[in-house]
C-alpha cells in the first residue's frame, strides 16, 4: 500500500522513545552507543534504519526489541516504559509482542522448517498455524525439509515465518540479507514487505544497503549514536524493483 493511501488512516503509535542513552563501559573507557536518540514506531509502518557499522542502529534495536536497555531516556510500548521493566516483564513483553530476524537463521538443524517454526506457536498466545505462516513467505512447497535441505534464502525465510507466527506487533529485523546475494535478497525483502502489507506489522529493518530504503514508508539514518536524518516517501517501491 502506498505511504500516501497509508497516512490517510490514522495509526497507533507502537513506540514513544525519547532521549535514549546507550553507554557501554569498555574498561575505564565508556562507549556512546546512543547520543539521545527520539524515535517513534506507528502501526503498520514500515522502517528502515540506515547507517555505517557503529552509528547505533543494532543497540536501537536491542533496546526496542527488550534485549537491552537504555543508560538513560524512556521508551513507551504502548504508553509502558520498557526502560523500567525489569528480567521477567522484559522477557514477557519479548515473548508476546516482537519478533526477531537476524543475519543469521539459528535454526534447529534436526527440525524440519514446520518444527522449527512450531517452537513458537506451542509458546505464543494467539499464534497462526505453522503451515499459514510458512505459506505467508513462500514455502508452502519446503514445509518437511530439514534446514541442510533448503538454500540459505530459505532457511531465512522460516526465521522470518518463525518470527510472525505469534502474531508479534513488531517485526525487528539486523541485516536480514547481510549474508545472502542479491537476488536471494530480494526474495527475502518481499517476504518481509508481505508481512508489513498482509499482517499490519509495525516492521523495522537495519540496513546497511541504501538500495532497501526505497522499501520503507519511513528512513531514519544514525550517525555516531545521532540521528542524522529522517526521509519520509510518499510511496514504496517493491523489493523487485530495487537497483542493488
Amino acid at each position: 500500500m502506498p505511504a500516501a493511501d497509508r497516512e490517510t488512516v490514522e495509526r497507533a503509535l507502537v513506540f514513544d522513545a525519547r532521549g535514549l542513552t546507550k553507554v557501554y563501559a569498555m574498561g575505564d573507557v565508556p562507549v556512546h552507543a546512543l547520543r539521545g536518540i527520539d524515535f517513534d514506531l506507528r502501526a503498520s509502518e514500515f522502517v528502515v534504519l540506515l547507517g555505517p557499522s557503529g552509528s547505533g542502529k543494532s543497540t536501537l534495536l536491542n533496546i526496542l526489541g527488550g534485549l537491552d536497555t537504555p543508560t538513560a531516556g524512556q521508551v513507551l510500548y504502548e504508553g509502558e516504559d520498557l526502560a523500567r521493566a525489569d528480567d521477567a516483564a522484559l522477557t514477557e513483553y519479548r515473548r508476546r509482542h516482537v519478533g526477531f530476524v537476524f543475519q543469521f537463521y539459528n535454526l534447529s538443524p534436526s527440525l524440519t522448517a514446520r518444527e522449527n517454526v512450531a517452537l513458537v506457536t506451542e509458546i505464543a498466545d494467539d499464534p497462526m498455524a505453522p503451515d499459514e505462516a510458512l505459506r505467508l513467505v513462500g514455502l508452502e512447497h519446503r514445509l518437511d525439509h530439514f534446514p541442510a535441505q533448503l538454500s540459505g534464502g530459505e532457511q531465512q525465510r522460516v526465521a522470518i515465518a518463525r518470527a510472525i507466527a505469534k502474531r508479534p506487533a513488531v517485526l525487528l529485523c539486523d541485516e536480514p540479507t547481510g549474508a545472502l546475494d542479491i537476488t536471494t535478497g530480494i526474495v527475502v525483502l518481499e517476504a518481509i514487505a508481505r508481512v508489513n502489507d498482509e499482517l499490519g506489522t509495525a516492521t523495522v529493518v537495519i540496513t546497511h544497503n541504501a538500495a532497501i530504503a526505497a522499501m520503507a514508508d519511513r528512513v531514519v539514518r544514525l550517525a555516531d549514536g545521532r540521528i542524522a536524518g529522517v526521509e519520509r516517501h510518499e510511496s514504496r517501491q517493491r523489493a523487485a524493483e530495487l537497483v542493488w
